[in-house]
C-alpha cells in the first residue's frame, strides 16, 4: 500500500481490518442484556444474576437500566470493574413475549461480562456493545444431549430437562419485525428492548433469524442434562452472520476429560463434528460454537483475534484463561505487567498455534501481546458446571508498551523542507516530530513504515539533532539519547551534520545519519499510544 502524504494513520488501518464485518473490539457505550430462565422458573432458589462493567477510560459515568425495577448511575475510573447485582425478577420466565432487559449506556467505552448464576447452574456471557449487533443470524444444530436432546423422541416442553433449545431474540432501540427462517417460518414485532423467546423444535428445522432492525440472539437450554441426570444452564450468545470462510481453532483444553462429549456446531453445515484432538482448526462461514456437557461456546475466529482482554475474576469458582497463540509468538505475552510465569503450552495439531491455559488471580486481569494477536477465552468452574465464554477484546492493534486503548499515530508530511520547519509542521497538527528514543519502538515504527511508505520515498527527518550549546545529540521529546541505530560511519563531526535523517530503505534497516539540518526532506510525525492500566 503506497503511503499518500499527509495520510493519518492509525494503526488499525495499518493491518486493513475492515470493522464493518470484525470488530476492532467488544467495547461500547450501549449494551442491551437478558437473564434466560436457569433451571426452572419454579426452582426454589432465587438467581444471583450480576454484570461486570469495566472502564477503560478515567471518570466514566456508566448508567444501568433494568427495566422498571431499578436505575442507578456510577462513576467509574480507568481499569474499575463495577458489580451490579440484578434484581431477582429480571430473571426470564416461559413466556414468549418480555421486557426484561437491561440496558447500560455509558459515556466513554466499557466492557461488559453477565453472569447467570441459581445454585450451583451457572453460565457466563461476553455482551458486545449495541453497536456490533447484527440484523441476520445463523441458528447453529442442537447439540446431542442424553436425556435432554436424545433420544429426540423424548424431547417434550411439558419437563424443563427434556425441552428443546431455545432462542431468546432481543431487540434493540427502534421498532423491529424479526423472522425465523426454516422449515416453518415465524414472524414477531418488537417493540423497543423487548425480547421473544423460541423454541427450537426439530420439525421446524430453523435456519437463520433475520431483522429489519439489529438484535442479540442467545441460543441455550434452561437445564441441560451435565451427568448423572444432574442438569444446569447452557445458553450462549450467538455472533452475525457472515458468509465469509473462516479459520477457528480449537484450543484442547476446553475438550479435557470430555473429548468423547465434546463437539463443534456448524451452523452454515447444520452439522455437528466430533472434537478430534489430531485436528485443530475448522474452515466454516457462520457461527461455530464448542459444545461439552455444561458449557456452550462461541469460537473466536482468526480473523477476530485481538491484541489485548479484559478479563475479572469471579468470587468462589475457579477462574481460568484459555490462550491461543502463534507457536513464535509465545514469548510476547503478558498478564499484567509481567511475562507468564511457566506456561505449559500445548500443541495444536494441524496448525501453526499453541495453547494454555493460566489461573486468574483476583480482581481484573489484562492478558495482552507485545507485537502480535491471539484469541482468549474465559473459563470457570463451579462443582460439576463447567463454562465460559471469549474474553472481552479491548484491541487488535499490539504494541510493546502496553494494552492499547488509542493507537499510536503516524504522519507523513506533505512537503520536504528543513529540520526547524518539520518540527513547527508537526506541532501544528498537535503531533512530534518522532523521537526513537528506545530499541523497540524504533523496530515497531520501522516494520510499519516498511508495510505503508512509498517506494519513491528515501529518507525522512526524524526528532534528533545536536545541541548549539554543546553539540551532544538530543531528542525534541526530551527523552534520553539511549538506543540508536546509527548508520556505519555515522554520525560525523559537528561540521558533517547537526540533525538526524532516517533511511527507509529496509536493507539498511532504517538507519540514521547526520544532515546539515537545512537540507529537505519530508517529516514523520508522530503522537504515543494511549495504553490502559495494566495494574
Amino acid at each position: 500500500m503506497a503511503l499518500v502524504p499527509g495520510l493519518l494513520l492509525i494503526l488499525a488501518a495499518l493491518h486493513q481490518e475492515s470493522t464493518a464485518t470484525f470488530p476492532e473490539n467488544s467495547t461500547g457505550v450501549h449494551f442491551i442484556v437478558a437473564f434466560p430462565e436457569n433451571i426452572a422458573y419454579y426452582h426454589p432458589d432465587a438467581p444471583e444474576n450480576k454484570v461486570q462493567i469495566t472502564a477503560l477510560r478515567y471518570s466514566t459515568s456508566v448508567t444501568v437500566q433494568a427495566h422498571i425495577f431499578h436505575r442507578k448511575t456510577k462513576q467509574l475510573q480507568a481499569g474499575e470493574t463495577w458489580v451490579y447485582d440484578l434484581d431477582a425478577r429480571m430473571e426470564l420466565s416461559k413466556s414468549q413475549m418480555s421486557n426484561n432487559t437491561l440496558q447500560i449506556t455509558s459515556t466513554k467505552p466499557v466492557a461488559v461480562h453477565a453472569i447467570n448464576l441459581k445454585k450451583d447452574s451457572m453460565q457466563t456471557a461476553l455482551v458486545v456493545s449495541a453497536n456490533n449487533l447484527g440484523t441476520e443470524y445463523h441458528i447453529p444444530p442442537v447439540p446431542r444431549i442424553k436425556g435432554t436432546t436424545e433420544p429426540a423422541s423424548s424431547v417434550t416442553t411439558d419437563v424443563t430437562e427434556r425441552g428443546p433449545f431455545k432462542l431468546v431474540i432481543i431487540n434493540s432501540d427502534k421498532v423491529n419485525t424479526v423472522t425465523l427462517e426454516g422449515a416453518v417460518s415465524n414472524e414477531v414485532s418488537l417493540e423497543p428492548y423487548q425480547l421473544a423467546q423460541f423454541w427450537v423444535k426439530e420439525s421446524e428445522a430453523m435456519r437463520s433469524v433475520k431483522a429489519a432492525s439489529p438484535v442479540a440472539v442467545l441460543f441455550g437450554h434452561p437445564c441441560a442434562i451435565v451427568v448423572n441426570c444432574t442438569c444446569g444452564m447452557l445458553f450462549t450468545p450467538l455472533p452475525p452472520a457472515n458468509e465469509e470462510k473462516l479459520k477457528f481453532f480449537v484450543p484442547p483444553i476446553l475438550a479435557k476429560d470430555a473429548e468423547s462429549e465434546t463437539f463443534l456446531l456448524l451452523s452454515d453445515k447444520a452439522s455437528l463434528v466430533p472434537f478430534n484432538a489430531d485436528s485443530s482448526m475448522v474452515k466454516a462461514s457462520g457461527t461455530v460454537l464448542l459444545y461439552r456437557p455444561g458449557m456452550l461456546l462461541s469460537l473466536i475466529p482468526e480473523e477476530d483475534f485481538a491484541s489485548c482482554y479484559i478479563l475479572n475474576h469471579i468470587p468462589n469458582i475457579n477462574n481460568y484463561a484459555v490462550l491461543v497463540v502463534h507457536k513464535d509468538q509465545t514469548d510476547g505475552v503478558r498478564l499484567g505487567s509481567n511475562p507468564l510465569s511457566s506456561p505449559k503450552w500445548q500443541e495444536m495439531k494441524g496448525t501453526d498455534y499453541v495453547s494454555t491455559n493460566i489461573v486468574l488471580t483476583a480482581g481484573k486481569n489484562i492478558i495482552w501481546h507485545t507485537s502480535s494477536k491471539m484469541a482468549v477465552y474465559f473459563v470457570g468452574k463451579k462443582k460439576l458446571a463447567v463454562f465460559g465464554n471469549p474474553a472481552p477484546s479491548i484491541s487488535k492493534t499490539p504494541d510493546f508498551r502496553g494494552c492499547v486503548l488509542t493507537p499510536e499515530v503516524l504522519e507523513i508530511g506533505e512537503v520536504a523542507s528543513g529540520w526547524p520547519e518539520s518540527v513547527k509542521y508537526c506541532r501544528e497538527k498537535n503531533l512530534q516530530l518522532i523521537s526513537l528514543n528506545k530499541d523497540k519502538l524504533q523496530k515497531q515504527v520501522s516494520a510499519r513504515l516498511s508495510q505503508t511508505t512509498d517506494d519513491k520515498l528515501k529518507q525522512v527527518w526524524i526528532g534528533l539533532r545536536r545541541s548549539s550549546l554543546t553539540g551532544e545529540w538530543y531528542w525534541v521529546s526530551k527523552d534520553p539519547v539511549t538506543d540508536t541505530n546509527w548508520e556505519q560511519g555515522e554520525p560525523g563531526t559537528v561540521q558533517d551534520g547537526q540533525c538526524a535523517m532516517m533511511s527507509l530503505d529496509t536493507k539498511k534497516d532504517f538507519s540514521w545519519s547526520d544532515e546539515d539540518c537545512c537540507k529537505t526532506a519530508i517529516p514523520v510525525c508522530y503522537s504515543g499510544p494511549v495504553l490502559l492500566p495494566v495494574e
